[in-house]
């Protein structure tokens, strides 16, 4: 496995962006260097990250999202834990 997230990830199996093993591995984002855990899908290229608006879900039970622009700094959660440990 690679030791820099990708460009783009996203939590919904319905997305092509969406990919099970590095979800597992846990995927960290910093957005304009505050820790976020409610990221539903990022870009680092584009710089956005989408989060769900409350609890808000669509015609086919998918959260409602909103995109939020600026600086996106993915990291893999075990990559820290590993760190630490050492």
């Amino acid at each position: 496995m690679p030791d820099t997230p990708p460009d783009r990830l996203s939590l919904n199996p319905r997305s092509p962006h969406f990919n099970i093993d590095l979800l597992q591995r846990g995927v960290g984002i910093r957005f304009n260097g505050v820790e976020k855990t409610n990221v539903e899908e990022y870009c680092v290229s584009e710089g956005w990250i989408k989060v769900a608006a409350g609890k808000a879900v669509d015609r086919h039970g998918q959260p409602v999202t909103i995109k939020l622009k600026g600086e996106v700094a993915p990291y893999f959660q075990d990559a820290i834990d590993a760190e630490g440990a050492e």
